[in-house]
């Protein structure tokens, strides 16, 4: 139980309700901030304006999976509003706050440093980031599905990466009846890509292996789907990009040769909120608890 844990939970989309949910099960005390929209109420949980909320009694602070802008907004799908994480907010809370969010940024690191508060990025997590790949996963099928006219079974794909999701999305694809080929730069990938019964390609040699390929994946948040890979692609082509915003695909390039290139971040939080929402509120009630035990032993 959380019982006399306050919890800011500051924007964020249909994966935060189940969020919400869980904690206010968990006997938590939280101020929703950006939520004014919603019709939904929870025992336990007062929906209050940044300038209403007392941070100085805020144990924790949980933001959209996404993190922040650049410029710290915070995404609010149930307000209208703009609602900034800033430096001085952090700093009236207590030296103990924790800051959760499912990715960090330049702006995100730099706040928290100065503020001296700790920051957790859950997708850092092999267990988030795995159970996520699921909702990913199927997402990437419906996509699959939705922008082509051919079966999924004997498409010619190409994932590049093997990370976390870039494992789930090759064995689901492999299963589906395609023929994968995965693109990596470890000899370990490489080797596991051959374990797998797939067709391992080095980075180094993506623009000579894109020929024939129907649809290819990238789960890579670098610049890989260069101009010079879409040179050599098939018109009819289709590019899903699950890397985080911006993504690792030369989208200008892209349009311009007439090939559809989608970036689709945040899969899970559009195609099963609900799951995705329960993996991350319990390891969010997990490590919420065990903030609280350090407290208590501390106090």
């Amino acid at each position: 139980m959380l019982t006399g844990m306050k919890i800011a939970v500051i924007g964020g989309d249909a994966r935060q309700l189940e969020i919400v949910r869980k904690l206010t099960e968990q006997n938590a005390l939280l101020s929703l901030i950006g939520f004014e929209q919603l019709d939904h109420a929870f025992t336990g949980a007062a929906k209050e304006k940044v300038d209403g909320v007392d941070f100085s009694k805020i144990d924790a602070i949980i933001i959209p999976v996404k993190g922040t802008t650049l410029d710290g907004q915070v995404d609010t799908i149930f307000s209208n509003e703009e609602v900034h994480l800033t430096e001085e907010l952090l700093k009236k809370t207590p030296p103990h706050c924790v800051v959760y969010s499912g990715i960090s940024n330049a702006y995100l690191n730099s706040i928290t440093k100065n503020a001296n508060r700790s920051l957790v990025q859950l997708f850092q997590r092999d267990d988030v980031a795995i159970l996520n790949s699921i909702p990913t996963v199927e997402g990437t099928i419906m996509m699959a599905i939705q922008h082509t006219d051919t079966t999924i079974h004997g498409s010619n794909i190409i994932v590049l990466g093997l990370g976390r999701v870039g494992m789930s999305v090759a064995r689901t694809f492999h299963a589906l009846g395609a023929k994968v080929k995965v693109a990596a730069n470890t000899s370990e990938h490489l080797a596991r890509i051959i374990e797998m019964g797939l067709t391992p390609v080095h980075l180094n040699h993506l623009k000579e292996e894109v020929g024939d390929i129907d649809i290819c994946i990238n789960t890579i948040p670098h610049l890989v789907v260069t101009s010079t890979v879409i040179e050599k692609m098939p018109l009819h082509t289709l590019i899903i990009d699950l890397a985080s915003k911006p993504g690792g695909t030369d989208f200008q390039y892209a349009e311009k040769r007439g090939i559809k290139a989608l970036l689709a971040p945040s899969l899970p939080g559009i195609v099963a909120p609900k799951t995705a929402g329960n993996i991350l509120a319990d390891v969010l009630s997990q490590l919420l608890h065990e903030e609280l035990q350090k407290g208590k032993e501390q106090s």
